[in-house]
């Protein structure tokens, strides 16, 4: 994969992605952006929210599960310093429904953190992610 971003105006990027869309990165106007778009590293969290998301709803999918709702959410602590990685990710699956399978949900989500969200492995060994999963009866 391959993605090239372009320096507009001020902190302003613009990319076009592989899949054809446009994406707008700026920094807040405390760090000489004009606030026009998301910031990188929370881009960078949506992916990661993005890639296990989909997987989880995939898996379920095939395994014939039905939720009303999902909903991830992601709560990190980072570095103090320079570099300001991500230290901990602690991503949160959020289930609405009637009767879920626990055991189907606790399945699903594994597979996706140990197996396939390539998002999620890429930070592994820098970052501590952890996840839990919330059940809300409907």
């Amino acid at each position: 994969m391959e993605i090239e971003l372009k320096n507009t105006t001020g902190m302003q990027f613009v990319s076009k992605t592989p899949s054809g869309h446009e994406v707008i990165i700026d920094a807040s106007p405390d760090f000489g952006g004009a606030n026009s778009g998301p910031r990188s590293l929370e881009l960078f969290l949506l992916g990661i929210g993005g890639c296990t998301g989909m997987d989880v709803v995939s898996i379920l999918t095939k395994m014939k599960v039905k939720f009303d709702d999902l909903s991830i959410k992601l709560e990190t602590e980072r570095n103090e310093e320079h570099p300001k990685y991500f230290k901990k990710i602690h991503v949160k699956y959020i289930f609405k429904g009637k009767d879920l399978p626990m055991d189907k949900l606790e399945r699903a989500v594994k597979l996706s953190q140990e197996k396939y969200c390539s998002a999620s492995a890429t930070v592994k060994g820098m970052a501590e992610v952890t996840y839990e999963i919330i059940v809300e009866e409907e």
